[in-house]
């Protein structure tokens, strides 16, 4: 039925699955710096996360791939070639200038990861700051009251509330991410949308690869929404204290 295509699909779904988990966790990083600048007593921390969510939030995705691959390509090249003229004036040794790169190419791999993590890292930053603001701070303080030490109530009190107001958020995000992917054959990275493409136009058959591809988004999309099911009954049966 796939014409032999089966095994390049496969692979394309494992980039795929590789590119949104680096994806998440950068982003989550991201979400999590850009919470605590936001709730952050310090005016430019929350100017600058505020910016972030702004600007980012604001630009397609699509827009934003193609700027930090094709121009980020051209930023670095640029400067790279600013500093080789400024090296050769001034002091330095012409062997050391000898061991820098005549262009520097940036991977579609880690171009797709960038990218991706820092548009979810604005909206999990909502979403972290949205949950940070729901827990109850009456009970920290009764925690911190009680005598438990502050890494007792990071585990015991903050993360597991925190979570359980963010879970639904975050798995909301994870979903929309993971589709958001399918961007990065635009620039060129193997994934299954771009292996699809190669295969439909070799095959003349292009219903048949996208709506194998569909069928493995799909497929992951399920799994995560029974794996978040379960974390979301997890963390509602977790105790409070």
């Amino acid at each position: 039925m796939l014409q032999g295509y089966e095994v390049a699909l496969i692979e394309g779904a494992v980039v795929t699955l590789k590119v949104a988990l680096w994806s998440l966790l950068l982003a989550l990083i991201l979400g999590l710096a850009g919470a605590l600048a936001k709730l952050s007593s310090i005016k430019l921390l929350r100017w600058l996360a505020t910016g972030y969510t702004t600007v980012i939030r604001g630009i397609p995705d699509l827009i934003l791939m193609m700027l930090i691959f094709f121009g980020g390509q051209v930023l670095l090249n640029n400067s790279l070639v600013t500093f080789q003229e400024w090296a050769s004036d001034s002091r330095f040794q012409e062997s050391w200038l000898s061991t820098l790169p005549d262009y520097i190419e940036i991977s579609p791999f880690v171009a797709g990861i960038l990218t991706i993590g820092f548009i979810f890292g604005a909206y999990m930053t909502e979403t972290f700051r949205g949950a940070m603001l729901a827990v109850d701070k009456g009970e920290l303080e009764a925690a911190r009251a009680y005598g438990m030490s502050s890494t007792l109530v990071l585990r015991r009190i903050l993360l597991p509330q925190l979570m359980r107001h963010a879970l639904p958020g975050l798995g909301n995000n994870w979903l929309v991410l993971l589709k958001t992917t399918a961007l990065v054959s635009i620039i060129g990275l193997d994934d299954i949308v771009r292996k699809a493409s190669l295969a439909a136009g070799a095959t003349q058959l292009p219903f048949t690869f996208y709506f194998a591809v569909a069928l493995v988004f799909l497929l992951f999309t399920a799994v995560s929404s029974l794996l978040l099911s379960w974390a979301e009954r997890h963390y509602a049966l977790a105790p409070r204290a």
